[in-house]
Formats: C-alpha cells, sequence, structure tokens
C-alpha cells in the first residue's frame, strides 16, 4: 500500500504516455483526476452519513521546477481533453487572489449560463501554476471562500450594491508549489491551517524521473473512448455514488485509520490531515463515475486510499519540515563577534573596525578573555586603540598529540588477548595511558556475529503506516 493503484481509464492513459514524460506519473495521475472531478462536479454527486456531497478533488503538485511539474499538466491534458471537449477551454481559470474576485467569477459564470440550452453551470477548474503567488496578494477571505467552496455550501459577496449568491459551486482547486514556498507561504499560516483550508487540499511531492534519451520524443495518443463515454454518462443526469455493501468493511477501517491517526498526532499536525476519510471517499467516487458506476467497490475504495495515504505521507513530510525549518539560529556572543571582526582584518582591528559592528563600548571588549589590547601612535591625533587575538598556547600544551581512539564496536569471540599499543614518549597529561586491542585472526577462530536487536513494536501501528 505504499504505491498509490493507478485505477480505470485514467490510470490506464497515465501508464501509456509516462513513459514518454520527464515528470512522475503521480502527478499526471492527479492532476488529471482533478480535471476529471471538475469536469463531473456539476451532476455528480457522493453519499455519505445520511447526506450527499460534491465529488470536488482538490490537489497540488510539490516540488522543484527540474521535477517536471509544468509537464504533469501538459501530460494530464493530453489524456483528458478530447473525451472532456471544451470543458478545460472554457472552464478554467486562475490568478484568483480575493475571496471577493473568487465568488464574483462564478456569480459571471452562473449568470452567463443561466438560460442557456444546457443551463446553469458554475463548474469551474482553479489552475494556479505559481500558486505562491497567489498566496503572497490573497486577502483574508480568500481562504474562508475556499473553505466553503470545497464544502459545496452557498458562497456570497455581501459588500456588492446587488448581493452575488452562488449555491451549490463546483469549483477544483489544482495547484503547483514548490516545498520552499510550501513552508513559507501554507506552514505559516497556522490560523488557516487550524480553520481546515489545507487538509482540503491533498499534496503531493513529485519525485525525480530519468532523464529520456531523445529531446525530441512525442506523447503518443491515448485512446480516450472509455473515459468519454465516462463522461457523457456522468453528464447526462444527476447522479450519486454510494457505497458497495461489500465495500463497507473496508470504509469502515479507513474511517477508524482516519480518526487513530488524527488523535495521535501534535493538533498543528494533525490540522492537515483531518479529512483523510472524506478525500477517500470523493476520489474513489470520481473513480466509480469514470467507470459509469453509482457504486464505489472495495477495489474502487482501496484505489482511493492508497491515493490518500500517499498524500497524508506527503503531508507529514512538508509540515515536519516546515517546522524544522523555522528553527532560529542562535545568535553570536559577544566573543564570537569580536573574533570575527578581528579575524577578517587580517588579526588586527581598530576600535572603529571593531565596536560599531559588535555593539559594545571599548571598556566591554577590553574585559574580553583572549582579546590584546594596545594603542597605536595615529598621524596627529590620539593613539589608535588596536584589538587583536592573544596567543592560545597554554590550551595546545594541554593537548597531547594522540590518535583518537576507535569506535566501541562489539567484541569478537573467543576473546583475545590484550595487546599493549607501541611505546611513546611519556606525555605530560594525568590521564592513564589506554591499550589497544587486536582482533584474532580471522582463519584460526572465526569471530561471533553479534546478535541482532529484536525490533521494538511500534506503540501506534497507524504512526507507523507513515
Amino acid at each position: 500500500m505504499t504505491t498509490p493503484v493507478f485505477y480505470g481509464p485514467i490510470g490506464a492513459g497515465v501508464r501509456k504516455v509516462a513513459p514518454y514524460v520527464e515528470t512522475d506519473p503521480l502527478g499526471i495521475y492527479v492532476a488529471a483526476l482533478s480535471m476529471w472531478s471538475a469536469a463531473i462536479s456539476g451532476t455528480v454527486r457522493v453519499r455519505s452519513k445520511g447526506g450527499t456531497r460534491p465529488v470536488l478533488v482538490w490537489s497540488a503538485i510539490v516540488g522543484k521546477s527540474s521535477r517536471g511539474k509544468g509537464r504533469t499538466k501538459e501530460a494530464a491534458e493530453h489524456i483528458v481533453e478530447k473525451a472532456l471537449g471544451r470543458f478545460l477551454a472554457t472552464h478554467t481559470t486562475s490568478s484568483l487572489t480575493s475571496g471577493a474576485s473568487l465568488v464574483n467569477h462564478l456569480w459571471e459564470q452562473q449568470e452567463a449560463t443561466e438560460e442557456t440550452e444546457q443551463g446553469r453551470d458554475v463548474r469551474v477548474l482553479l489552475l494556479e501554476q505559481e500558486w505562491s503567488e497567489t498566496l503572497k496578494a490573497a486577502d483574508k477571505r480568500y481562504s474562508t471562500k475556499l473553505r466553503v467552496a470545497w464544502d459545496g455550501a452557498t458562497l456570497s459577496n455581501g459588500t456588492k450594491k446587488d448581493p452575488q449568491e452562488v449555491k451549490n459551486p463546483a469549483l477544483v482547486l489544482h495547484a503547483h508549489i514548490t516545498k520552499t514556498d510550501w513552508a513559507h507561504y501554507v506552514a505559516k499560516k497556522k490560523t488557516d491551517a487550524g480553520g481546515g483550508s489545507y487538509n482540503r487540499i491533498l499534496p503531493f511531492i513529485l519525485g525525480s524521473v530519468p532523464m529520456l534519451d531523445d529531446d525530441d520524443i512525442s506523447i503518443p495518443p491515448v485512446n480516450g473512448d472509455a473515459l468519454f463515454k465516462a463522461y457523457k454518462w456522468a453528464t447526462d443526469k444527476p447522479r450519486t455514488i454510494v457505497i458497495a455493501p461489500e465495500a463497507k468493511p473496508l470504509w469502515r477501517l479507513i474511517r477508524r485509520y482516519a480518526r487513530i491517526l488524527s488523535e495521535s498526532l501534535p493538533e498543528e499536525e494533525a490540522a492537515y490531515i483531518e479529512r483523510t476519510a472524506e478525500q477517500t471517499l470523493r476520489v474513489a467516487a470520481c473513480l466509480a463515475a469514470a467507470d459509469c458506476s453509482e457504486l464505489i467497490t472495495e477495489e474502487r475504495l482501496f484505489a482511493g486510499f492508497t491515493l490518500v495515504r500517499r498524500s497524508v505521507q506527503d503531508t507529514m513530510h512538508l509540515v515536519r519540515a516546515g517546522v524544522e525549518g523555522k528553527v532560529k539560529r542562535q545568535p553570536l556572543s559577544l566573543a564570537d563577534k569580536v573574533r570575527a571582526r578581528v579575524l577578517k582584518h587580517g588579526g588586527r582591528a581598530t576600535s572603529s573596525q571593531v565596536l560599531p559592528f559588535v555593539g559594545a563600548s571599548a571598556a566591554e571588549v577590553k574585559a574580553l578573555p583572549g582579546i590584546t589590547v594596545s594603542s597605536e601612535k595615529g598621524t596627529g591625533g590620539a593613539p589608535k586603540v588596536i584589538f587583536s587575538l592573544a596567543e592560545d598556547t597554554e590550551e595546545q600544551e594541554q593537548e597531547p598529540d594522540v590518535e583518537p581512539e576507535p569506535e566501541s564496536v562489539p567484541e569478537p569471540e573467543p576473546e583475545p588477548e590484550p595487546v599493549a599499543a607501541p611505546a611513546r614518549e611519556p606525555l605530560k597529561t594525568t590521564r592513564p595511558t589506554r591499550l589497544r586491542t587486536i582482533p584474532a585472526p580471522a582463519e584460526k577462530s572465526a569471530p561471533a556475529q553479534p546478535a541482532k536487536p529484536i525490533p521494538a513494536r511500534p506503540e501506534n501501528p497507524i504512526l507507523a503506516l507513515l
């Protein structure tokens, strides 16, 4: 279960194009799944806990520019665009940096389609290939409106003269971001994380892939007949996806996994993965729709769980890396600052070259150990105060020139007789002379292998899955 299952016609398309694209196949699969989710979200919903919810799958591709984030998008479009017709061309947008602009975009699309033959259409694929720029410019209402949109609740702008209201929005966010920008713009926003803004997004870290030998290689065509048929089936009329009876034991296990994991982690980490079960349900519903089915079978549910579980692992990596990156360096001591300034000027520095840069008075610097103070006659003015480093000869005399002792290793059996090291000049030290041990020759007696330690059983088996 460490590798996500590439399921259905989307998975088949990924396997077909992956050898011809210099990027992680996982990124292609995730991008295509989000595009498919956006396309069917106007008519397909999933039932759970007595109610229905949208099948919106939000995702973020995380990695360096060299990992091919842009190539994942191109390859995903190559897989789904023929099946989806003009959907990507007419329903994709980007750079919505405020809550008001997000609602306004959906409202304008609602107004433009209200009187059409197909009827009201509020499906939107928000494709943020430079998500860090959007997060940098986003206002305070941006994350709030995103949370409402993912829930499928009513969005509204109350500041307009004519209030704008969008019911049952079908917005899907797919973003690209680097690890550094994730740490800066996502991990630092504890309020947004605590409010659930980022557990609605499934992040995936791209892995490295081998370079292709031919730069002129092209992506082969993909047979999109199965996905085209599924898209027509999903949008022909409203569909409600449900969990098949045989899949309910696995569903209970996934919900238990999500609950134990959330309760076992620190609050600042758990905030990012609290919707693991629902994310799995949404992914599985999209996979069912791609098979023209209203049932989430055990196979589809398992495939969805493998993908979401991979996202949980990547999320924990990003969150913990962000926390480690926020550890501040300890400030230098006054002595370290003075020594650095003196060394910068060749071992002798004037007071004007030292004092303004260390934030201390001449008396404080003179009192430091290891600093020698002298004066030098200037040209027609007061004598210059010179700071230099004292010779640290005493410590050198106290440190004997001896070889470092080898690290402690398990003694072979039978234990050989200790042999004294070669004689040396007497050392001026009170420490006793140590003896070195020479292992017995291998041909005489083969050393016994040390017993292997028995691995400790993890306190929480769910945490071990991470």
